[in-house]
């Protein structure tokens, strides 16, 4: 019997996080590494159906005209990961990926995102019906050529500035009437993708702080074609931490008065969020999930500083200082120190093999089951990880309940 082919659609595919995500992929496919990092590969998963790395392949689009070769030799060049043998054992699968990434349409880029950009398509930026038209295409091309049974999009993208939302957004027939409208932006990049994936039924995954699909006459498009999703905004380090140790608090009865984080690291992501605009998305989520948990607010910082000699490399410290039995003041500190894409990266394999498995299934809308993958679980307010990772296994374990 042949095995399923789920295609993995990256948004921001040369980047960093698609890169690890394509190289890694062919790594465990080939056996050079095995799935530890993986989510899926843990007892209460293993034995759900889920794709094998093999059976993924990778396309996307991109601003930047470089190769996923490319890109893993200047990543393991400024951050010293990836084994050379890795690479030099995978060039080909890394080459065929490379030639099935598209170049992304200018529409709806933020000016600093912009820059970055090198690779242009031959036509005109146009309007957004023109982007989201040129998106489905790609994708519908990259459907046929590669016979696959299942797409998932994937914004692995740079992190956009927040959108301000109105009344074109609050229906499908609304948002139609303005996708041809000339000017001013009526959806941001990552938005484009959402509707391409949506309008043919596809799978649509964020990862980042950006709107996205997150609107409803995306949504009222989703439940129109029956197209999954989930986002937004991978929760992979001080944030992780904070959804872990916040439930602590609550559950001692600890008063948390002031809790502070400061984050450096370099990489290009650290250059968008540099942008004070594109840096308020990622530092309201990064922010809300102590309140969501604890039931009130402490007073917070959250800072990001791009360091560009860190590279992949994110460190992050945090203070929290709280009130105990007796009114005593006491306080806790942290040092997380990561490589930003490599925890990122089996996060991204994670929500696709879960995806596929929800497809296959025939689930349809939103996967409020991931949200503990999330910073920001749309639709979904419960922020403490251990609830959410219940809720994930209780999905697991009713599947295979149901199997039996």
């Amino acid at each position: 019997m042949a095995r399923r082919r789920v295609g993995l659609w990256l948004v921001g595919a040369f980047g960093g996080v698609g890169t690890t995500i394509t190289v890694g992929l062919a790594a465990m496919a080939k056996g050079l590494v095995d799935q530890v990092g993986l989510t899926t590969d843990l007892p209460a998963f293993r034995d759900l159906p889920l794709p094998d790395p093999g059976d993924f392949v990778v396309g996307g689009h991109e601003i930047r005209e470089t190769s996923f070769d490319a890109s893993a030799q200047e990543f393991r060049d400024a951050s010293g990961v990836f084994d050379a043998e890795w690479l030099r054992a995978c060039r080909e699968e890394l080459a065929a990926a490379s030639a099935r990434v598209r170049p992304a349409p200018r529409y709806g880029l933020s000016p600093t995102v912009a820059k970055l950009g090198d690779w242009r398509a031959d036509d005109a930026d146009g309007t957004a019906r023109e982007a989201v038209d040129r998106i489905a295409a790609d994708l519908d091309a990259f459907i046929q050529a590669e016979g696959i049974d299942h797409l998932i999009v994937l914004n692995v993208s740079s992190t956009e500035p927040p959108f301000r939302t109105g009344s074109p957004h609050e229906s499908l027939a609304a948002l139609e009437a303005v996708l041809d409208r000339p000017g001013d932006p009526v959806l941001p990049s990552s938005s484009l993708y959402a509707l391409a994936a949506f309008r043919g039924g596809h799978t649509y995954l964020n990862f980042t702080p950006s709107l996205g699909g997150s609107f409803p006459a995306a949504h009222e498009l989703a439940a129109k074609t029956g197209s999954l999703y989930g986002g937004k905004d991978g929760k992979t380090g001080e944030t992780l931490m904070k959804t872990v140790l916040a439930p602590m608090f609550a559950h001692r009865n600890f008063k948390v008065m002031s809790w502070v984080g400061h984050n450096i690291f370099g990489n290009r992501d650290g250059v968008v969020l540099d942008d004070p605009h594109n840096k308020s998305s990622k530092v309201e989520t990064k922010d809300k999930v102590i309140t969501e948990i604890l039931g009130y607010k402490p007073a917070s910082v959250v800072s990001i500083e791009y360091v560009p000699d860190m590279g992949d490399w994110k460190t992050a410290w945090d203070h929290i200082h709280f009130k105990g039995f007796l009114g005593t003041k006491m306080a806790l500190q942290f040092t997380w120190q990561g490589c930003d894409s490599l925890l990122a990266a089996p996060l991204g394999v994670d929500l696709a093999r879960f995806a596929d498995v929800e497809k296959q299934r025939g689930g349809k809308g939103l996967m409020l089951h991931l949200s503990c993958f999330f910073k920001g679980p749309e639709g979904d307010p419960e922020n403490d990880f251990f609830k959410q990772f219940a809720r994930l296994e209780a999905y697991a374990a009713a599947i295979k309940a149901g199997a039996k």
